[in-house]
């Protein structure tokens, strides 16, 4: 928290804040001393001069007062938001230079929430921390020794007080603080189940599991309310406990100021400042422990931000990079091994092929064999345990990422498109893209006749895309990859939901137009029909390449494809 504190505040504000508090603290502490004053000096002996005399200067100090605590609120309040925006900001901007493995450690609920929900909490500690956390000490130190000042004697009602009121918020916030740290991690559950339940909804639908979802979310909302509930309970109970204790303690205060008063060693008004003195010495030590229940709180938010901007990608740029020279487009893997976190076993295991321009290398396996891994470690998504990628004759391991991005264009298995236009789609793989360019790679990508059909470029395109079906999808997302130059165009499994005629015409399309002809293209599929006409075939079994050649040369030879062909070919799957 201080961590954050140091780096995102600016201090010439917190001074401005703690500055014009202190003058609104003064002001407090004044005004019991002139309101025993007046009492003393004007109201007993009724000299209506002075009591219009210190009635003005009660204005003057009440207004003081009024412009410190509002030139406070303001900058603590300034300086909190700002913190936020601040925070944010580089919470995004260092979550997107994480890699796979990063992104899937924390996953993406835990992440929007470490970003969201654990971000206000830090803001709201930051605006107590400029009012309640400065004015709380303060305000405690200066109320006793003006109190003790102005008639010790009454001082030994707090010898009572006090010792009651801090045991009983010892007590409450033993039992509170364990519980709203819990609730971060319960947030945590909640935005999960409903983020899945949001995405999945129509799979849900579909399996007619409406209830179980509902149940589900119930549970870790019922399971997230009766923590909170607990929580606020305990806190809850703060305030009858100060009312009771306050109460008690003017109790005591008029019954042992009434002696003195009757035997004439104590004026009235006298008593009457210490009673209000009395109430915010109570109300400050109050202030005081309600900071221990929301600074836990903030502090779990604040480990939780550090841990993600103190994790560092697992994919970084070399301290020296080489220099990316244009060369022709070729793509090689140099017996290449990866193995996931905590895994025993190798994911991929002595991979090894070369891809010249021009050429296409295609992709075929089972599910789970490994296929999305290998693509993923072409634009450095992922980095290999050991081996050697060269992107055009250079190591990418030599490279810094943005090199790599730049030469690298990539259709993802999950077609993502962004709230906006086809345009803005468009131009989100090359901002620089005419509109000849653009419709040109629709072409290619066989999705100019929908695209027409809903409006041309400036059609719509809403969250995910949802306008639209996943074939559509599928080939808007295949048209912003194509619109890029790049030297390696890598397609995962990003035919599937293409009709055979569609594939085809795709695939006929990407071989005939001549700015891909200089580049090297990857295509992961499930379908033989896909991959038959490539140049080189890899076929993956367990992380391993276990056939490689073209169509013809596999059919013959290899098991694996063999078995492939005739669970879908022969037997029409």
């Amino acid at each position: 928290m201080i961590r954050i504190a140091k780096k995102y505040l600016n201090w010439w504000m917190v001074m401005v804040a703690v500055i014009f508090l202190c003058v609104q603290i003064g002001a407090d502490l004044m005004l019991p001393t002139i309101t025993g004053d007046l009492i003393n000096k004007g109201v007993v002996n009724r000299d209506f001069a002075y009591i219009w005399h210190q009635g003005g200067i009660m204005l003057i100090v009440a207004a003081l007062g009024l412009l410190g605590s509002s030139v406070n609120v303001y900058a603590a309040a300034t300086q909190a938001m700002q913190v936020g925006v601040k925070l944010r900001q580089t919470i995004f901007e260092h979550v997107l230079t994480f890699s796979n493995r990063e992104m899937s450690h924390f996953g993406d609920s835990s992440l929007i929430t470490r970003s969201t929900n654990d971000v206000i909490q830090i803001q709201n500690v930051l605006v107590q921390m400029l009012r309640m956390m400065l004015m709380a000490p303060i305000m405690l130190v200066g109320a006793i020794v003006i109190a003790y000042t102005r008639e010790p004697r009454l001082t030994k009602v707090f010898l009572i007080s006090l010792p009651v009121l801090a045991v009983a918020v010892m007590i409450i916030m033993w039992l509170a603080v364990p519980l709203f740290k819990s609730m971060q991690g319960k947030t945590d559950r909640i935005n999960l189940v409903f983020r899945e339940g949001l995405t999945g909804v129509r799979v849900i639908r579909a399996f007619n599991q409406d209830e179980t979802e509902q149940t589900r979310f119930a549970k870790a909302n019922e399971d997230y309310t009766a923590t909170g509930i607990k929580a606020f309970t305990l806190v809850s109970l703060l305030f009858p406990i100060m009312t009771l204790v306050l109460s008690l303690t003017n109790v005591g205060l008029i019954w042992l100021g009434g002696h003195y008063i009757a035997n004439m060693s104590m004026e009235v008004g006298d008593l009457v400042a210490f009673m209000t003195y009395s109430t915010q010495i109570l109300i400050s030590f109050m202030m005081l422990s309600m900071i221990f229940v929301f600074v836990p709180r903030a502090s779990a938010s604040a480990s939780r931000i550090n841990e993600i901007l103190a994790t560092i990608s697992s994919v970084t740029d070399p301290a020296t990079p080489a220099t990316f020279a244009p060369q022709a487009a070729s793509l090689t893997f140099d017996n290449v091994n990866l193995r996931y976190d905590h895994a025993e076993d190798l994911s991929l295991a002595d991979v090894n092929f070369t891809a010249n321009a021009g050429q296409t290398v295609a992709i075929i396996g089972g599910t789970g064999s490994g296929k999305s891994s290998l693509v993923n470690l072409i634009p450095r998504l992922l980095n290999p345990e050991q081996g050697r990628i060269l992107l055009n004759g250079q190591d990418i391991s030599h490279l810094t990422q943005a090199d790599v991005h730049r030469a690298v264009a990539i259709t993802q298995q999950k077609a993502v498109l962004f709230t906006g236009t086809i345009r803005s789609n468009l131009l989100f793989g090359n901002p620089k893209a005419s509109e000849e360019l653009m419709w040109h790679v629709l072409d290619i990508a066989q999705a100019t006749d929908f695209v027409k059909e809903n409006g041309g470029l400036d059609a719509e395109v809403e969250e995910n895309g949802a306008n639209f079906s996943g074939g559509q999808r599928q080939r808007l997302a295949i048209a912003r990859t194509l619109i890029k130059d790049a030297s390696v165009y890598i397609f995962d499994d990003s035919f599937s939901a293409l009709d055979f005629k569609t594939d085809a015409a795709l695939r006929a399309a990407l071989k005939a137009d001549a700015r891909l002809q200089a580049a090297v293209k990857v295509i992961v599929a499930q379908r033989v029909s896909t991959v038959m006409d490539a140049d080189v075939i890899l076929v993956l079994d367990d992380g391993r390449v276990v056939g490689q050649g073209t169509h013809d040369e596999l059919a013959k030879s290899n098991a694996v494809y063999q078995e492939i062909i005739d669970s879908q070919l022969r037997k029409g799957a």
